[in-house]
């Protein structure tokens, strides 16, 4: 009997950091898209480390969050402007 196959890394959990590349594929979005947001300012900067630029996945998630967030603000004012109860 042979060792036991070791699971792919990828396929188990993301990275905490994460290149360009892979940070705009766990946010399913194209590098072009991604470093859009950045520029603007909607997404976090990279942290350099030794010559690479590394995106922390905690503070993707956050920035997504705001997002959702503004969505949800959006809505409710538009529904507070109209005197509609979300509720």
């Amino acid at each position: 009997m042979g060792r036991p196959a070791k699971p792919r890394v990828d396929t188990v959990y993301p990275p905490r950091a994460m290149r360009c590349d892979r940070a705009a594929a766990y946010l399913d979005m194209s590098e072009a898209s991604f470093l859009r947001l950045v520029a603007d300012g909607d997404f976090p900067s990279g942290v350099a480390i030794k010559g690479m630029v590394m995106w922390d996945r905690f503070e993707l998630d956050a920035a997504f969050e705001n997002f959702k967030d503004k969505r949800t603000a959006k809505r409710n004012s538009v529904a507070a402007a109209l005197g509609i109860d979300d509720d």
